[in-house]
C-alpha cells in the first residue's frame, strides 16, 4: 500500500530537480540569443525564432551529504517580440525605451518554476526533516543593454505560497564576440533572499531538531554569483554552450546545521537547433 506514494514522491522529487537544472541550462543557453552573434545592436527588431536541443547539468547543492545532483534534459525555446519561453520559465515583454543606437531600457513580467528545496530521503542528514517544495517565482525585471555592459535588476516573490519569500537580483554582464562564431560571456550577479526565504529552506523547526542538528532560523542575505558563459555557432541553426557557475553563499545559509559548504557550483552543457 505504501509503494506507490513513496514511488510517487521520489518521481516528483526527481521532476522538481529536473525543472530547476532546466532552468538554468534554457537560461545559460539563452541569456544572449544566437541573433548577438550576427547582429550588433541591442534592441533591434527581431522575428519569432524557437529551437529544440538537449542538455546537460551537474550542480551540487549545499546541503549536508546530498550528492550532486546530474541530468540530461530537453530544451524548448520560444521567442517573439510579445512573449520569452525557456524551459520552465516565461517572460511577458512590456514596452521598452531605445536610449541610443547602442543603449536600450528592457522590461518584463516574469514567471519561472523553481525546484529548488529537498525531501528527508535526499541525504541522511535530512532525516526528520519535513518536505520543503519547489514552486513557481514571478515578478519583474528590468534590463540596460550597452556596449560596455549589460545591467539588469529582477525581483520574484513565491507565487506557491511555500516559503511566502521574496527574491531581489542584481547583475552584470559583459560579452566579448571572437569571430562570427563564438562569445565568450563572464557575469557577477548579486542575489538578497528574505529572511522568510531562507529560513523556509534553511531553517530548522523545533519539532524537526536532533542531536546534532539544532533549532535554526535563517536570516536574509546577499548571495554572490560568479560565472562565465560561452556559445559557439556553426551557422545560424546549430550552436554549443557552456556555462560554468560559482555562487558564494551568505551567513544565513552557511551557520544553517543543514549545509556544510560555503558554496554552491554548476556546470551546464548543451545543444541548441533553431528555426527559423
Amino acid at each position: 500500500m505504501h509503494a506507490f506514494p513513496t514511488f510517487a514522491s521520489r518521481f516528483q522529487a526527481g521532476a522538481a530537480h529536473s525543472a530547476c537544472l532546466a532552468a538554468a541550462i534554457a537560461a545559460a543557453a539563452l541569456a544572449f540569443p544566437i541573433q548577438a552573434l550576427a547582429q550588433g545592436k541591442p534592441g533591434e527588431p527581431e522575428g519569432s525564432s524557437w529551437g529544440l536541443g538537449l542538455g546537460a547539468g551537474v550542480k551540487q547543492q549545499a546541503y549536508r551529504g546530498m550528492d550532486r545532483d546530474t541530468k540530461a534534459l530537453p530544451l524548448l525555446q520560444f521567442e517573439n517580440q510579445y512573449v520569452k519561453v525557456f524551459g520552465p520559465g516565461l517572460e511577458l515583454k512590456l514596452p521598452g525605451l531605445r536610449i541610443s543606437d547602442t543603449q536600450r531600457l528592457s522590461f518584463g513580467l516574469i514567471g519561472k518554476y523553481d525546484g529548488s528545496g529537498y525531501e528527508a530521503e535526499d541525504s541522511p542528514f535530512l532525516a526528520g526533516m519535513e518536505e520543503r517544495k519547489g514552486g513557481l517565482w514571478a515578478g519583474g525585471q528590468v534590463k540596460w543593454e550597452n556596449d560596455l555592459a549589460n545591467l539588469s535588476a529582477r525581483w520574484t516573490a513565491d507565487a506557491s505560497g511555500n516559503s511566502k519569500g521574496q527574491q531581489f537580483s542584481l547583475g552584470l554582464e559583459r560579452s566579448f564576440r571572437l569571430g562570427q562564431q563564438f562569445m565568450l560571456s563572464p557575469r557577477l550577479v548579486a542575489t538578497w533572499q528574505d529572511r522568510k526565504t531562507v529560513d523556509y529552506y534553511y531553517g530548522v523547526r523545533a519539532g524537526e531538531a536532533r542531536a546534532g542538528r539544532a533549532a535554526y532560523q535563517g536570516e536574509s542575505g546577499v548571495n554572490t554569483e560568479l560565472a562565465l558563459r560561452g556559445m559557439y555557432l556553426f551557422d545560424r541553426q546549430h550552436s554549443l554552450f557552456v556555462d560554468v557557475g560559482v555562487t558564494r553563499l551568505h551567513a544565513g545559509i552557511k551557520n544553517s546545521p543543514l549545509v556544510d559548504r560555503s558554496s554552491e557550483s554548476n556546470v551546464f552543457v548543451g545543444y541548441m537547433y533553431r528555426f527559423r
